[in-house]
């Protein structure tokens, strides 16, 4: 499931990462967020800074996100499908194919399923 985070709760985040508070596996459960967000949120500060955490806040960097876990080759398309909640593997393949043509990634959210929460 893909959910928005504020930039300044990324940087809390990275913060209590740089400061070694915890393991890692502590650190995403006390956030509740996964360690593929944690690993993105790593890579985007590292490489542009703050702008590259403002960056995953669009749909087009959620896009972009998605196609560069899948190509660094870490992760299978269904497990970046099942991740960030994407409604189809043909959909990031369709994403894959404009990114690596160097077409521009919309900013919208087709392609992205409708996340219903039940509560017990």
């Amino acid at each position: 499931m893909y959910k928005q985070y504020t930039t300044e709760f990324k940087l809390e985040v990275l913060l209590a990462y740089e400061n070694r508070e915890c393991t890692i596996q502590e650190l995403c459960k006390r956030y509740q967020i996964t360690k593929y967000s944690l690993r993105q949120w790593i890579n985007e500060f590292e490489e542009f800074g703050i702008e590259g955490l403002e960056r995953l806040n669009s749909w087009k960097g959620f896009k972009e996100a998605t196609v560069k876990d899948y190509l660094s080759g870490e992760f299978s398309q269904y497990e970046i499908v099942r991740t960030y909640g994407i409604s189809s593997r043909s959909v990031l393949q369709r994403w894959m194919k404009k990114y690596n043509s160097h077409r521009d990634l919309k900013d919208t959210s087709k392609g992205k399923r409708k996340i219903v929460h039940t509560y017990l």
